[in-house]
């Protein structure tokens, strides 16, 4: 991609990211253009539709996600490695659900699923099982729990707390104690 044509598309995400917080994922698409600093066409060109731009945030939200993960965990032991990737993911998913929602219902009249929100939740899937594997490897993390199973149990915190959010951290306190070993557990 050009040097403009990529200024232009960095333009319309973080605008669309702005909108659609404060507006809602309804927001008008020639607001964002013109926030953007960009003309309509230019938009159109980047994003056909809707769900094109929905998906570009979604992903980009989940990258920089990904990003801040790799970032704050490194220098964590594995044990609180992982807790910290799933505190993170949940502060990520709660606030992120306008737009997860709204990319299911569009998803679920038929649309089709961009490719790019397959690629950025694998990375994500694989950043949990990276975390993970060194977890159970130092012993802080139960053998038979799966970073498949933990994305979606983080995940499912997140749609069934979006209307009550003040459950969430109860609810991932009873996720983590069913992932996490307490330290007196931990093998040698």
């Amino acid at each position: 991609m050009r040097a403009d044509a990529r200024r232009n598309y960095d333009a319309l995400v973080a605008a669309a990211r702005g909108l659609f917080l404060e507006q809602g994922c309804d927001a008008p698409l020639d607001e964002v253009a013109k926030r953007a600093g960009v003309g309509a066409g230019t938009l159109y060109r980047h994003f056909p539709s809707r769900l094109d731009l929905l998906s570009a945030v979604y992903v980009s939200d989940i990258e920089e996600f990904c990003d801040r993960v790799e970032k704050q965990t490194q220098d964590l032991g594995p044990g609180p490695a992982l807790s910290h990737y799933m505190d993170l993911q949940l502060e990520s998913g709660m606030h992120n659900g306008g737009m997860r929602k709204a990319i299911r219902d569009m998803l679920d009249e038929g649309l089709t699923h961009p490719p790019a929100l397959t690629a950025c939740k694998a990375r994500m899937t694989d950043i949990a099982a990276t975390l993970l594997d060194s977890a159970k490897a130092a012993g802080a993390a139960r053998p038979e729990v799966d970073a498949t199973s933990l994305v979606k149990l983080i995940h499912g915190i997140n749609m069934s707390c979006e209307t009550t959010p003040d459950l969430a951290e109860a609810m991932m306190d009873v996720v983590r104690a069913g992932v996490l070993r307490e330290p007196q557990q931990q093998e040698p």
